[in-house]
């Protein structure tokens, strides 16, 4: 079948097109370091035709959460490259998220002096500090059209320390309510100059980090994530003719560059608008149906088959299952996630979930 067949994204050479989708786990710490945990724990998944990681914030400012790995610093650099080393002896592929979080984090997260978003409008809710605490999300300082492109630049030095770290490449993370999905929707974005207002401003920056990034690293190894219609974090996307023509604009600026690879979350992906993207953009295509079912094996292989995507994009099953693509491709069965460990400090649900061997093993 298709799905466990190799594909070749760019310069990105998957064993399968089983992709484990970014996933925010809090066990970095609290310089965020990647440790042995880390360590083990995307080395245990490198059966996977490609690992992206956790989103990992490029520049202090852009953190959003306790735990949470960043790419900034030469510590930093070091323990990502522990991880690339240990997931590359092992015959596996991993390119690094960078995420900015833009509005969605706290001055008492980043230890800076200020957050940062495209206009000057906080996220909904509350947010939760490293004691424990929750807090409102605090009102972002609005980026000046200068600071906008010192915000490109912090993506284009945390690209270069991700492959100086050894990484294979990169996506920058355009979804999920974050920095470059902030810039995207009217409902985060009132700015008035060349970054907001009509679909084509408020899809610039998104074009610009992804194509300052290309150029840095070579677009055969930059990837972007994108979400259109997903709701999440206040950065609403419900009038079905701007969410067109934007997302237009983003794939048709996208589309020269070359990259290796368009990762789509959207409920939908054989829908209309993901096919447009894919179409418009005609880079290779990566496609996860999002949050409200898990990916299942029979999901995953009807996508690939039906050419709807190169490759598909799977959370909650990699996370449970550090073996999936042996086990899909065995039709096996698999173990159950454990929603209430995602998020934590400890080995307990991230390195603990066995594999198929191991599991067999403690019932016979």
């Amino acid at each position: 079948m298709k799905l466990f067949e190799p594909a070749d994204l760019g310069a990105l050479h998957l064993q399968n097109r089983i992709v484990m989708a970014p996933l925010t786990r809090t066990r970095a710490g609290e310089q965020g370091i990647p440790n042995d945990l880390l360590v083990e724990h995307y080395a245990q998944r490198a059966g996977l035709g490609m690992i992206i990681t956790e989103g990992t914030w490029p520049v202090q400012e852009g953190r959003s959460y306790p735990g949470q790995p960043g790419i900034e610093t030469d510590e930093q650099i070091a323990g990502w490259r522990r991880v690339a080393d240990a997931v590359h002896a092992r015959g596996g592929l991993i390119v690094m998220q960078l995420m900015h979080g833009g509005r969605v984090s706290h001055t008492a997260i980043s230890q800076t002096p200020r957050i940062v978003a495209p206009s000057a409008l906080a996220a909904p809710g509350q947010t939760h500090l490293a004691d424990g605490s929750k807090v409102d999300m605090p009102v972002p300082h609005e980026l000046t059209t200068d600071e906008v492109q010192e915000a490109v630049q912090g993506f284009v030095r945390a690209a270069r320390n991700a492959l100086a770290a050894g990484l294979d490449g990169v996506e920058v993370h355009g979804a999920n309510g974050y920095l470059v999905h902030e810039f995207l929707s009217a409902a985060s974005n009132t700015r008035a100059d060349q970054y907001g207002g009509s679909p084509e401003n408020r899809a610039r920056f998104a074009i610009e980090v992804t194509t300052a990034v290309a150029e840095a690293i070579g677009a055969d190894r930059t990837g972007i994530r994108l979400s259109p219609e997903h709701g999440i974090q206040g950065v609403i996307e419900d009038d079905p003719a701007d969410v067109r023509a934007t997302y237009t604009a983003v794939a048709e600026g996208l589309a020269p560059l070359g990259l290796a690879f368009i990762d789509v979350l959207h409920a939908e992906p054989t829908g209309d608008l993901v096919q447009h993207v894919r179409r418009t953009a005609g880079a290779p295509f990566i496609v996860n149906s999002g949050f409200s079912s898990l990916t299942t094996r029979d999901e995953a292989i009807a996508l690939v088959e039906g050419d709807d995507a190169d490759a598909v994009g799977v959370g909650r099953a990699a996370i449970a299952n550090p073996d999936l693509a042996h086990r899909w491709e065995q039709d096996a069965e698999l173990n159950e996630p454990r929603p209430e460990l995602f998020y934590g400090p400890g080995a307990e649900g991230y390195t603990d979930y066995p594999t198929l061997a191991e599991a067999r093993a403690r019932v016979s």
